[in-house]
């Protein structure tokens, strides 16, 4: 059974500490020890409140679920420390250096840096890409304004571009821009806008290539007690965690 570390403990960090199948949490860390001690309580897992003795414990895999900021500041160390990781701030991965500095890491020590699916569904058929020419990808997102730190009272677009410029202006709200990108080797046409009316997070994804067309709409509940994450993200990583050692393995 893997023995899992969480680094950042908060919702998402609960909901996984909460529903450990598959798997177990021995360690978490977090900058806030309060967090650290809740969600440790949950789950009979033990404090670090000094990350180079977290990354000592006999944790498997580090499981980030704590920010942008975070990835870049930790991950190399991680692998470096003989840790496979599995990164839910997936954004941070839209600067290519570093993604690059990370994968060329990942190969030198052996280990595994695992990318979940998230907020969104519909990865494994954009990973084809490799080898059936995607021509265009386009992602439509939807978010309540107070998610996005925005005050309006009619729906209104605010942000057209790409994944890396949408990253930077919305670090919290739009990993699954970069997700989409990494898997396809297509650079996405990217819509963030704010709608007061929203009660949930809506992705609106289109693909089109030499196979055809595939259009995919996800309206994700968002995540308890943090309306910029969605619910679906947290269950993804537990879904990744509890099927790492199964031997039927479904999906590319």
């Amino acid at each position: 059974m893997k023995k899992v570390g969480l680094l950042g403990c908060g919702n998402v960090g609960h909901i996984i500490a909460e529903r450990c199948d598959g798997f177990v949490v021995t360690a978490v860390f977090d900058v806030d020890t309060r967090r650290a001690e809740e969600v440790a309580n949950l789950c009979g897992a033990r404090v670090y409140p000094d990350f180079d003795r977290f990354l000592e414990s006999d944790a498997d895999i580090i499981v980030e679920a704590a920010s942008v900021a975070a990835v870049r500041e930790y991950a190399q160390t991680i692998l470096t420390k003989g840790k496979d990781i599995v990164i839910l701030s997936v954004g941070a991965l839209a600067d290519e250096e570093l993604r690059r500095g990370i994968e060329q890491l990942a190969a030198a020590t052996d280990h595994r840096v695992y990318i979940p699916s998230g907020a969104i569904v519909g990865l494994d058929g954009l990973k084809t890409g490799e080898f059936a020419n995607i021509t265009r990808v386009v992602l439509r997102t939807t978010k309540n304004p107070a998610s996005l730190g925005i005050a309006t009272n009619e729906r209104m677009l605010v942000f057209k571009g790409t994944a890396a410029d949408c990253i930077r202006e919305f670090p919290k709200n739009i990993n699954v821009a970069v997700a989409i990108e990494l898997a396809s080797g297509v650079k996405a046409e990217v819509e963030l806008w704010a709608d007061p009316a929203a009660i949930r997070n809506i992705h609106e994804l289109t693909y089109e290539g030499e196979f055809g067309e595939v259009t995919i709409t996800v309206r994700n509940n968002p995540s308890p007690d943090n309306p910029a994450t969605s619910y679906l993200a947290a269950l993804s990583i537990l879904t990744l965690l509890r099927n790492l050692d199964r031997p039927l393995q479904i999906g590319t």
